[in-house]
């Protein structure tokens, strides 16, 4: 497996390295304290994201600025020129930190997502699966829990949520069955995030780590899938016995079921059918292609981040007079967080605040191979509950990378210190509605059906799910790496 191409901030990581070897030495403590208050502030901020009504680019931000200003003030930061390809660019000291792979990665992503579901591709499966199911309700909740799994690895969390909740809304009023629609809204917010485990694109968290880790996308999809698979099946398994959703016994309840199904149509969403087959075409080749990219030269040099945008371009084409609607679905208010967070993090690093943390990580490290992968992939979900699983990734990403295994050896992709933050950062959002964005998604449904569910609801309800799928990753990650 060949490692990702150089981004600008690999150039320039020597510089910063021989410049935070240097500062380190100079930092007093009390100010190592003090931007350890700013990470405080900063997670509890995105905590509580909804009780303040700001968005999280705004949180990072404003937070990232000051430290940045902080720093420089105290003299914490490495400034340029910083020689690449053998010239010496003056770069503002903060955009080397910034990631630029993992950004375009998600920027080419979430465009060629956007314009494939104009083409009714995503709908036209969903509904067919309905059909399929002959609106039996546990076939149904089994039909759209793996439906929900695979949007999940394909799309993103939300935009699966989004589409398999308001479809099960749908389909269960229209089958008398709505007494059901908690159960199957709450399954397929939990299962979104299992989903989101399946491929190196699936999740922020798999991107950040997994391009810190080298692991190839075929090597993530290999190594993830078996567990996805168990966990899937045990949890709608497990759904399906404790919220008593049935099996239909009848003829004539059968027959009832199958003839209100059968007046879905499916290519009410299709705008084009040409355009249809087109976006069908294209989603498989751009899966065959981010799959394949570290084979093929020059792709592996430009990286996966390219062939995203490479995608997004050729799709866009197909709507080239209306290009800025897509421009303004993008997600902005997340590119701009993780602008903030390297930067965050940047600071973090020459404040020897992670050099501090470290060191409590070296502790679960010293525990040996087997309770210390435990105890990280425990610890990674317990943190990713109550606050954004995105800026832990990123922060113990970076702690693990610099902690090198005896006798000076990198971690390889193999090893389980990765897949330990990688499972416990996904899957601790099913413990709390607040854990990801997808379960506070369901939620938010389950609200619009003018179901009640509090918090404790919630968590009450979730917590045999979740802690079965963590003890569940924790044996997996054990005797798998």
């Amino acid at each position: 497996m060949s490692l990702p191409h150089p981004t600008l901030t690999a150039c320039v990581q020597d510089a910063h390295d021989l410049g935070a070897e240097v500062l380190h030495t100079q930092v007093p403590m009390g100010i190592t304290l003090l931007f350890t208050a700013l990470l405080v502030g900063l997670i509890l901020c995105l905590a509580l994201e909804e009780k303040i009504h700001a968005k999280k680019s705004l949180i990072v931000v404003g937070f990232a600025i000051p430290a940045v200003l902080l720093a420089a003030f105290l003299d914490l930061l490495p400034y340029g020129p910083y020689e690449i390809g053998g010239e010496a660019l003056n770069i503002p000291v903060f955009i080397p930190p910034i990631d630029w792979g993992v950004i375009t990665i998600i920027l080419g992503s979430s465009i060629f997502v956007d314009v494939t579901s104009r083409s009714g591709l995503f709908t036209w499966i969903a509904i067919r699966l309905t059909k399929a199911s002959g609106g039996d309700p546990r076939r149904l909740l089994w039909f759209y829990g793996l439906m929900t799994v695979v949007f999940s690895a394909v799309l993103n969390n939300v935009t699966a949520m989004i589409i398999v909740g308001s479809l099960s809304g749908v389909s269960l009023d229209k089958l008398g069955r709505k007494d059901k629609l908690l159960g199957f809204l709450l399954i397929e917010g939990l299962l979104t995030n299992i989903g989101g485990l399946l491929t190196l694109i699936s999740s922020v968290p798999n991107i950040i780590v997994g391009t810190t880790a080298g692991i190839s996308f075929v090597g993530f999809f290999v190594a993830a899938a078996p567990y996805v698979i168990v966990a899937t099946w045990i949890t709608l398994f497990m759904g399906a016995r404790l919220f008593a959703i049935p099996r239909l016994v009848t003829l004539e309840e059968k027959e009832e079921a199958l003839r209100l199904v059968e007046s879905f149509d499916e290519n009410d969403g299709i705008e084009s059918r040409p355009f249809f087959w087109f976006s069908t075409g294209m989603l498989v080749l751009f899966i065959l292609t981010i799959a394949t990219t570290s084979a093929w030269h020059p792709l592996s040099d430009l990286g996966m981040g390219f062939v995203a945008l490479l995608f997004a371009g050729v799709m866009l084409l197909r709507y080239k007079s209306e290009v800025d609607h897509f421009y303004q679905a993008v997600d902005w208010d997340l590119l701009a967080f993780f602008a903030g967070l390297f930067v965050f993090i940047n600071v973090l690093e020459h404040a020897q605040v992670l050099a501090m943390i470290g060191q409590g990580l070296e502790h679960i490290l010293a525990l040996g191979q087997t309770a210390g992968s435990a105890a990280l992939l425990v610890a990674s979900a317990a943190f990713s509950s109550v606050t954004d699983n995105i800026p832990l990734s990123a922060m113990l990403a970076k702690i693990l990378s610099g902690i090198p295994l005896e006798g000076g050896a990198v971690r390889g992709p193999d090893d389980p210190m990765w897949w330990s933050i990688i499972f416990g950062a996904n899957l601790g959002g099913n413990l709390t509605p607040i854990g990801s964005a997808s379960t506070l998604v369901a939620v938010t449904l389950i609200h619009k059906y003018k179901i009640p569910l509090s918090f404790g609801a919630f968590v009450m309800k979730a917590l045999p799910f979740a802690a079965l799928q963590i003890a569940l990753a924790v044996a997996y990650v054990l005797l798998r790496f």
